[in-house]
């Protein structure tokens, strides 16, 4: 009688790669599949190719994007003409993701660093599955893994794979979002949409990096919170500790006065990093812990159309100048 072979326990990496696809599998039922019918083809809005083709000149329209009108042909006319460009669809989208151990903090049911890992997860799907193709840097303690551009599932799964896997963040002194942004700038060399994904807490100085991206890239703050970190319930005494320094400190939550204080300097830092944000020209999209994945993709879609409606409005800089 022949023995059956003995079982093999599955490794780590395999049980992580399960994991992977489940998660994927999860999102395109409940999230892609929902997303597919509230955008119903605006996918422009949330990555506009290059546009380098000239295809066709005809009339100005009302609404038509002013910095595309030819001046030597309407100069020539006497009648205002726009360029028509042949969209480039092939645009690559990488995605910059801060796993420091401050995001892997939440209040509720989610994490931060959950809900990173689903929004990559699903704007990933949503942008290979129209022909374009990703890429992910992941930081850490420091930039420790690139995962270059390519499409298709499968690489949509060994990114979500590559995030999952990681190991438990530890203590590694405070967050350094600019060796990210540095890091990225050096890295990719054509134009791409770049999706910053990280809760901003973070040394200061990476304004400046994140304003000459955007320069040359498409950018997206993706900006991740919990509603803990903005206002404090009255649960008595807490110890408070730093996830990214080990830093502990006893607070009295029952003091009204302490968590109006609270408050107040949370508020402040929001108001700040917006302004920050705001200051290097970059789209913002907050996702919360305790929010909804659709609604706030949805959102952001709305948002885009209308500042792409208002932005054809816009004059160009030498003609601002002479108003």
């Amino acid at each position: 009688m022949k023995s059956s072979p003995p079982s093999v326990a599955p490794t780590e990496s395999a049980k992580a790669a399960a994991g992977a696809e489940h998660v994927l599998r999860r999102l395109e039922w409940t999230v892609i599949r929902r997303l597919d019918g509230l955008l119903q083809g605006d996918y422009r809005t949330l990555m506009r190719g290059a546009g380098l083709d000239l295809a066709d000149l005809r009339e100005y329209q009302h609404h038509d994007d002013v910095r595309h009108i030819d001046w030597n042909v309407t100069a020539r006319l006497q009648i205002p003409h726009v360029r028509v460009y042949t969209e480039d669809r092939e645009m690559a989208a990488w995605f910059l993701l801060d796993l420091s151990p401050s995001v892997d903090f939440g209040s509720g049911e989610q994490r931060k660093r959950t809900v990173s890992a689903e929004f990559v997860a699903v704007l990933a799907r949503l942008l290979t599955r129209h022909g374009n193709r990703v890429g992910a840097m992941l930081y850490g303690s420091g930039v420790d893994t690139v995962i270059p551009t390519r499409g298709g599932r499968r690489h949509v799964l060994h990114v979500l794979h590559s995030i999952q896997s990681r190991p438990a963040p530890v203590e590694a002194g405070t967050t350094r979002l600019h060796e990210l942004l540095e890091s990225a700038a050096a890295l990719i060399k054509r134009r791409s949409m770049v999706f910053v994904v990280s809760d901003f807490i973070s040394e200061p100085g990476w304004e400046k990096p994140l304003a000459q991206l955007a320069q040359r890239h498409e950018v997206v703050a993706v900006r991740l919170l919990d509603p803990l970190e903005l206002e404090l319930p009255d649960l008595g005494l807490l110890t408070i500790r730093d996830s990214e320094t080990g830093e502990q400190l006893l607070v009295d939550t029952h003091d009204a006065g302490f968590r109006k204080r609270f408050s107040r300097i949370a508020a402040q830092r929001e108001a700040e990093l917006r302004e920050a944000l705001a200051r290097a020209r970059v789209d913002a999209l907050e996702l919360s812990t305790d929010g909804d994945l659709i609604d706030a993709i949805a959102r952001f879609t709305d948002m885009r159309k209308r500042r792409m409606r208002m932005s054809s409005g816009s004059l160009p800089a030498h003609l601002r100048r002479v108003a």
